[in-house]
């Protein structure tokens, strides 16, 4: 099991912006049913799709800006992370992941 400390988005706000404008790639827990973009996000991120065990159901490494992620709307838990997390830490689908919320 893989453990991230992340901050979680939680209102319409913050889950609209993520990571937009800011200047560093930091993991943050989305909860949305219908996909995500990078427009202006100024560096490209990895995305993890979570089911509801917390098991990876999806990923995307290296999403660059300007860029629409979709995957099935059965599943909304997103994290997004800095590019390279997927590699370094080995991350398959079906793998559980740990989250504790900043």
């Amino acid at each position: 099991m893989i453990k991230f400390f992340v901050k979680e988005a939680v209102n319409l706000n913050e889950k609209m912006r993520g990571l937009i404008g800011k200047e560093q790639p930091s993991a943050i827990l989305i909860k949305t049913h219908y996909g995500i973009h990078t427009f202006g996000v100024k560096f490209p991120i990895d995305v993890l799709i979570l089911n509801n065990e917390n098991k990876v159901v999806s990923m995307k490494k290296n999403l660059k800006p300007n860029r629409i992620f979709l995957w099935n709307p059965m599943h909304e838990k997103v994290l997004e992370l800095p590019a390279g997390t997927i590699e370094k830490e080995q991350i398959k689908i079906n793998i559980p992941i740990d989250i504790s919320i900043l």
